[in-house]
Formats: structure tokens, sequence, C-alpha cells
């Protein structure tokens, strides 16, 4: 049996600075908030998409049945005055706000999430796991309720979605593994982001792990 392998907190926070550089290089529009109380913090984002919309494919980004547009696009007024486009209605347009923190129980990132219609309306844990595409529910069934549930945030206090972080050691330990074998430089937060986002409809653009090649190579 494989030993699990842990993250510790100061290796979480420099895997998200340098994670969050990459970002604003591509803007990405992750950032860093730190935490008013204590010395810890989170990473965050907030985008928006648009429900039940065909994917619109950006370079190098993986999409999952919904078109993921900034704000300014999905509500972007037409330049000619011939030609009107209808804006979506704000029943349509979600907005999705995400954070990475550290567990110290678990010793591994969590994904909190919450998501919203414009007017304020907050999505239901049904909604939620509704939304989760289909390659993924084959892998969920056995427990929806259990893998993704509503958990006050720890440190804003305010209801959020979570991804439980009880399976990360389970598919993060070979990857890493792996990665040594073959002397292969690894950003924890970009592996184990891109495994655990596209469930909730969050997908890294592909220069991710071409950044971490890269400074794997500027080491060198």
């Amino acid at each position: 049996m494989e030993e699990d392998e842990f993250i510790g907190e100061k290796t979480f926070q420099r895997c998200c600075a340098e994670f969050i550089k990459h970002s604003q290089e591509i803007g990405d529009s992750w950032e860093w908030r730190p935490s008013k109380d204590c010395s810890d913090g989170y990473m965050c984002k907030i985008h928006f998409q648009i429900k039940n919309e065909p994917a619109v494919s950006h370079p190098g980004t993986s999409t999952h049945g919904q078109t993921c547009l900034p704000m300014e696009e999905a509500f972007e007024l037409p330049s000619d005055d011939c030609e009107v486009i209808e804006a979506p209605e704000a029943s349509q347009v979600i907005k999705y706000e995400y954070h990475v923190l550290y567990s110290c129980s678990y010793q591994v990132p969590v994904l909190y999430f919450r998501a919203s219609f414009l007017d304020g309306r907050p999505l239901t844990l049904k909604d939620i796991w509704e939304g989760v595409h289909e390659c993924y529910k084959t892998r969920l069934l056995q427990g929806p309720w259990d893998t993704i549930t509503q958990q006050e945030h720890p440190i804003l206090g305010q209801p959020f979605f979570v991804l439980h972080p009880c399976k990360t050691n389970e598919f993060m330990t070979p990857v890493l593994k792996n990665s040594r074998k073959i002397n292969k430089n690894v950003n924890y937060i970009t592996s184990w982001l891109s495994i655990v986002g596209p469930v909730v409809g969050l997908n890294l653009p592909l220069s991710y792990a071409k950044a971490t090649s890269q400074d794997q190579r500027n080491v060198d």
C-alpha cells in the first residue's frame, strides 16, 4: 500500500503563490485573500456562467456543458446600432465564487464554492448536483451528498458548498509519486485543482501545466 502524501501549510501557500503568479500573467482572475483574524488566507476566483448554454471553447481550456463568460462579455452591448443582441436574462446567468483553503485536519487543500443567480437567489445543493457533468456523476452516484456538501466557511463563517477532502490523498498520492519517478516538477495546487475543479464547472487553462514545466526548466 502506498503511503499517503500530505502537504504542509507553508508548501500550500507557496504553491498558491506560484499558481496566482501565472493566473495574473494570463488574466485568469485568481487572487489571494488574507484573513483578518489570523495569518492564513485563501485563494479566490469569481466568474460567471450562462446556464444551459452550449460551451464555447477558449484557447487552452476544456469546457463542460456551460458557457464561461466574463461579466462584461455576458452583457456587452453591440457596437452596431442596426444590430440588436438580446442580453441574457438575470435568471440565466450564474455567479460562481471558488475558494481554495488549507485543511489542517486533512493536511490538503479544500475547494469551497457558492453559486447564485444575479438577482441574489442561491443555487441549492440539488441544483449543484444536477449541474455536475455526466462524466463525473457515475463516479459520484454512490454518495453525491457526501462528496458535495454544504458547510460553514471556516474563515468567513458563511454557508458554502464544499468538495469533501477525505479522498484527496487517495488520488493525489499516485500523481505525486509518478511525477517523482519521471523527475517531473508538479505544482500540487495545479494538479489537484485540475482534477477536482471540473466536477463543479471549474476548468484550468492548459498553460498552468506548461508554466510548471517551464519553471522546472528554469531551475535546471
